[in-house]
């Protein structure tokens, strides 16, 4: 296919250009009608195109032209059969997947540490997750992925199971054996559905992690806008067919529900022309970067009291392969949290960081970074360093994640029930009825219809804290929670 062409941002333009009189939303019209400072910032070529679902421009909903020929574009890049543009994020291409393949009751082998949009999902569908816990990093403090030992086991005790769901890679770069779990799931006859949320970039360079359509998964959510030069909120859902397990006007039909009906052709047009970018030009921006990734990589391992890992901790089960454009730095020798470093770099250098934990800080490096801006980070982390490196200073490294929860309820069944608030720490022993997450990443720590257990009570008040973004319940200070007032447990 030519990936030279647009064909949806070609028709924008074209569109614009030929200075229509509309008598159709938005209301602001061009930008005549909007606010004068904001049309001054964000320009009249983006107004321009901020248009609706009329004949010349496709209906996102039931495309049929140019947004149709943009969709089969982006399928010929990721390698999928069919490819359906989400601007609802890569948050509405998930719920898509399960809800596709899950119906109320239905089984879904999860990891633990999915992200909240994977449990929303599984709260629309009405289905009953099966959790399967990530591989701990004793050394780091942080999950990595499922293992294909633990999904084996767990297929064969839920061998009813709609479907295996992978996050593929991890937040951190790190990637299971993707192409074993699939083919394992596959000889169950259970289709493979993979969030690559982080991962729009590996399929364009063989030097990354092998991409959830090249090791033959069913359905894969990634983000564009995270890592592919797409704007933020849009992302693509890609369907492979070839295994004959997903539906395609099945899926058409679930994220046409999940869309709201005034699309923004701002975020499609970027879709279509990040597909180009990236077709045309993803190698060679994505071997630029890596060597960014690497320098920067070295270099901070020179910092006394940083370290962030590369390939050495790959070899385990859930450490098959690793995203090296994710630069992870672990600050425990300094004696600080991730979280008082994430503010040290905001305060003193203006720095922005994708997350913190406790022990870590998350960097990524993309096609539009340079050299400037990693020699700008590198500046800061040596004078934090500096500050703060004392020998034997390490914070004590305790992995306190908590056992998985009991689930009592289907997520469901917890979030529609009659409910009552009481304090939290006082609820050990009851069945939540919101969620607790930490965001980002937005895994989840507790979720509806599981037993909180005093060991979560404890886990959850050391983040609160220490900072950390603890986020979900009703009451955003989390001193009170939402607990089932009468319910029949399954078991």
């Amino acid at each position: 296919m030519d990936h030279q062409r647009t064909p949806l941002f070609s028709a924008l333009k074209q569109h614009a250009a030929a200075g229509p009189v509309q008598f159709h939303i938005p209301g602001h019209k061009k930008g005549l009608g909007t606010d004068t400072e904001f049309r001054e910032f964000i320009g009249d070529n983006a107004l321009a195109i901020d248009l609706i679902n009329i004949a010349p421009l496709d209906d996102l909903h039931q495309p049929t032209g140019v947004i149709e020929e943009a969709q089969q574009l982006a399928a010929d890049a990721f390698g999928a059969d069919y490819t359906f543009f989400s601007i609802q994020g890569t948050s509405g291409a998930i719920m898509t997947m399960v809800m596709s393949v899950c119906s109320p009751g239905d089984k879904i082998i999860v990891p633990r540490n999915v992200h909240k949009s994977v449990m929303s999902a599984i709260i629309f569908a009405g289905a009953k997750p099966v959790f399967v816990s990530p591989a701990q990093d004793e050394n780091l403090g942080i999950d990595h992925g499922i293992t294909t030992s633990s999904v084996r086991r767990a297929l064969e005790r839920h061998p009813d199971a709609k479907a295996v769901l992978v996050i593929n890679p991890t937040y951190f770069g790190v990637c299971a054996h993707l192409q074993e779990i699939v083919e394992l799931a596959h000889s169950f006859h259970v289709p493979v559905l993979v969030d690559e949320a982080h991962g729009v970039h590996i399929h364009f360079h063989e030097g990354l992690p092998m991409s959830a359509m090249e090791a033959g998964a069913d359905l894969a959510a990634t983000s564009v806008h995270k890592l592919g030069g797409s704007m933020t909120q849009s992302s693509v859902l890609n369907l492979n067919a070839r295994n004959g397990y997903i539906n395609p006007q099945r899926v058409q039909t679930i994220i046409s529900m999940l869309t709201t009906t005034s699309t923004s052709y701002v975020l499609l047009a970027s879709l279509d022309a990040a597909r180009r970018n990236l077709a045309l030009h993803g190698h060679e921006m994505i071997e630029e970067t890596l060597v960014l990734a690497h320098d920067l990589r070295s270099k901070i391992n020179e910092i006394p009291g940083l370290y962030s890992f590369g390939r050495e901790i790959l070899g385990g089960e859930a450490t098959f392969d690793l995203d090296p454009t994710k630069v992870t730095i672990h600050v425990r020798h300094l004696g600080i949290t991730g979280y008082e470093t994430e503010n040290w770099l905001r305060e003193h250098y203006r720095i922005e960081v994708e997350l913190s934990d406790m022990y870590n800080i998350l960097c990524i490096i993309t096609p539009g970074d340079t050299k400037e801006s990693v020699d700008i980070l590198l500046a800061a982390l040596r004078e934090l360093s500096e500050t703060y490196y004392k020998e034997n200073n390490a914070n004590e490294l305790v992995v306190k994640i908590p056992e998985i929860p009991h689930l009592s309820l289907i997520p469901r069944d917890a979030f529609y029930a009659d409910t009552e608030v009481i304090p939290f720490k006082e609820s050990a022993g009851r069945i939540i009825a919101e969620f607790i997450y930490v965001y980002p990443p937005g895994i989840p720590i507790l979720l509806p219809g599981e037993v909180i257990s005093q060991s979560h009570i404890d886990y959850i008040v050391d983040h609160v804290e220490v900072g950390l973004p603890v986020k979900g319940p009703e009451d955003r200070y989390i001193n009170q929670v939402k607990v089932i007032v009468e319910a029949n447990p399954i078991f």
